[in-house]
């Protein structure tokens, strides 16, 4: 497989991105819906703050990948309203990937919990539920999930219904 992708096909850079940042989301909201029914809870919110730093850095990195090394495959020919959905989907992660970590640093910041994570201390961590960034760092999990089974959906509706190859674009093909 190459490293960039071709016309047809997502290279092995973006596939990659894309399939480690889907298993990481999937552990991170996970790991936030115990951390809010378990809280306070300084062993999974420490997990959780590292699961989030590793897709903002994931996030970062596949922008960076896109503007600066690689170029998208050409649309798989379909309805306008679906390609501009796609389209409308996949700005909305970037948009809720971005937001959710400005909440959750705004959360850590605002709390003064960062020492108690990381020293690893006994001291009691504060009630989250009372910072302003709470509100939209939960409405954004929920945007998160609705967006994943949004993306999931069409993607199996794709591969199902349609056969038309968008699955496998964003799999490891054999060179």
């Amino acid at each position: 497989m190459r490293l960039k992708s071709t016309s047809t096909q997502y290279g092995v850079v973006a596939v990659s991105i894309h399939w480690i940042s889907a298993a990481l989301i999937l552990a991170l909201i996970a790991s936030g819906f115990v951390a809010e029914a378990t809280q306070p809870n300084p062993t999974v919110l420490r997990i959780h703050i590292g699961l989030g730093g590793a897709i903002l850095m994931l996030t970062v990195l596949r922008l960076a990948w896109w503007l600066f090394a690689d170029s998208k495959p050409a649309n798989i020919p379909g309805s306008g309203w679906q390609v501009r959905l796609s389209g409308l989907v996949h700005i909305l992660f970037y948009v809720v990937i971005f937001g959710m970590a400005a909440s959750g640093i705004g959360m850590l910041v605002l709390s003064n919990a960062l020492p108690v994570l990381i020293d690893g201390t006994s001291a009691t961590l504060p009630d989250f539920d009372t910072l302003a960034p709470r509100r939209a760092h939960g409405f954004g999990a929920r945007l998160m999930i609705a967006l994943l089974i949004l993306h999931t959906g069409a993607a199996l509706y794709h591969h199902v219904f349609k056969r038309d190859g968008t699955l496998q674009r964003m799999w490891f093909a054999r060179s």
